[in-house]
């Protein structure tokens, strides 16, 4: 299992032994990758038990593990006494061969707390990083929260890590979601959260149809180009409906070999129009059709990844980790998906129904509110199972630039006032500007869950279980977290 933690032990105990026990935890059956380090030392092993961990002295340190697979996606920096460690990933356009990429962003890792600042603001990215100095931890994390990061505290320890397990097995009861585009600096005074990076709610901007939909055309694939470059092939986790199809699209016409997932169980509607849209696409499609004995045997996994007793999030967790699973299995380290379209551009029924209630000015905060929370929503949710499987998810949606122009939009141009009308308009219109076919661009939105079938196929297994829904996914996470409680 991929760890990253830092530890502060407030008795001024050495803090080595808690690192150790969390990466001991995340050992897999997987050869795997440890490192830890004080402000003054880092050492790396394959082999935990070989690890000399002699002059790790200190009651602050940090430290992580990883798979061979998982490399590119970690950058460490020692210089003096100061210890950086990067997990995630840097978006530029500039083509960085994916051998070199670890290479290349090392010489812009942060040994100051004025150039972590400086990565949080000038760089685009999934990521979380620490640097160790002296008696003190400073942690970033990028704007939207897309890295999992968590952090808590009990009366010997203070602790982030990238999962809540990691916490929970060190008997820190609330793992909380690290706040996304701060930077947080820990000393034994406490902690200290400073916003870096982050989005404020704007009044909208009148502009027309047209004008709107030509910016936000050169936005996403701004955005679609700087998460694919360096690669020559990646799956797009596919639906057949607009936001996966525009991606998919985009990433074609920059010259990426695309192969398009689709996963669902069998026999569902939902499939035979997937398979039209990939041929009006003219884009291959691997088809993945499974059973509800398929969704029984995989619920625990995604309960327990997902790290929460939530149905709606594991019945959305279960496609999203067969499509990263079968993008593994073709040989794709990376899988693009359109997640973040529905919360910027109104693809929810719920948006229309407070709209015709209660007007514009009551959605816009809604919507931006589902915005700034869409790490605990969403993302966390996605990139968590995702990473479990050495597959990096990249969003294109998820962009600061694109987010920022999507808020300030008026909500006319993303649905009418009014029941049973398509939503989502400004990103249809962008679909039909690029040549998309109408069939895609006007298909309406439904959610993964439904479309696939799991949401009842949940239903099924929680009732021949004798439960329901609630009872059913309660149970399994009950018996996962089990297994991480003292």
């Amino acid at each position: 299992m991929r760890t990253t933690i830092a530890v502060l032990n407030k008795k001024d105990d050495l803090a080595l032994p808690t690192i150790m026990e969390a990466l001991k935890n995340a050992q897999s059956k997987q050869a795997m990758n440890f490192t830890v380090a004080s402000s003054e030392k880092i050492v790396s092993h394959q082999n935990l038990d070989l690890l000399n961990t002699e002059g790790i002295n200190s009651s602050i340190a940090m430290g992580c593990s990883f798979t061979d697979e998982a490399k590119q996606s970690y950058s460490f920096l020692q210089l003096d006494n100061v210890i950086t460690i990067f997990e995630g990933a840097i978006y530029t356009s500039s083509v960085v061969p994916k051998e070199k990429y670890a290479q290349e962003l090392t010489k812009k890792l942060p040994i100051t707390e004025e150039q972590m600042q400086g990565l949080i603001k000038k760089n685009e990215g999934d990521y979380s990083a620490f640097m160790l100095r002296d008696e003190e931890i400073t942690v970033a994390r990028d704007a939207f929260g897309a890295q999992p990061l968590y952090y808590g505290e009990n009366n010997e320890l203070v602790v982030f890590a990238s999962s809540r397990k990691v916490l929970w097995q060190l008997g820190i009861v609330e793992a909380r979601s690290f706040p996304p585009g701060n930077l947080c600096l820990l000393t034994k005074s406490g902690l200290q959260f400073k916003p870096i990076k982050t989005f404020d709610y704007v009044e909208p901007v009148q502009m027309s149809m047209d004008a709107a939909a030509g910016k936000l055309q050169k936005l996403l694939e701004k955005s679609v180009e700087a998460r694919i470059a360096g690669f020559e092939k990646m799956s797009v986790a596919f639906s057949g409906g607009l936001d996966s199809s525009l991606i998919a699209y985009i990433a074609d016409k920059c010259g990426v070999k695309i192969d398009l997932i689709y996963v669902s169980l069998k026999n569902e509607t939902e499939t035979e129009n997937a398979f039209d849209a990939a041929e009006k696409l003219g884009l291959p499609m691997q088809a993945h059709l499974f059973k509800d004995e398929d969704v029984e045997n995989v619920l625990p996994k995604i309960v327990d990844l997902i790290e929460e007793a939530n149905p709606v999030k594991a019945a959305i967790g279960v496609p999203v980790y067969w499509a990263a699973q079968r993008a593994r299995e073709v040989g794709h380290s990376v899988l693009l998906a359109g997640q973040g379209a529905d919360e910027l551009f109104g693809g929810y029924q719920r948006y229309v129904n407070e709209y015709c209630v209660y007007g514009d000015k009551k959605v816009q905060q809604i919507m931006f509110n589902d915005v700034i929370n869409i790490h605990e929503n969403n993302l966390e949710r996605d990139k968590k199972i995702c990473l479990s499987l050495d597959v990096d998810l990249r969003l294109p949606f998820i962009c600061f630039d694109l987010i920022e122009f999507a808020l300030g939009l008026p909500v006319d141009l993303k649905f009418e006032q009014k029941q049973n009308s398509l939503r989502k308009l400004i990103l249809r219109k962008v679909a039909l500007n690029m040549g998309l076919p109408k069939l895609i661009a006007d298909k309406p939105k439904k959610a993964v869950q439904y479309s696939t079938g799991i949401n009842n196929a949940v239903k099924r297994i929680a009732q021949k279980n004798g439960q329901t829904v609630n009872e059913y996914i309660s149970g399994l996470f009950r018996e996962s977290t089990e297994k991480y409680s003292q």
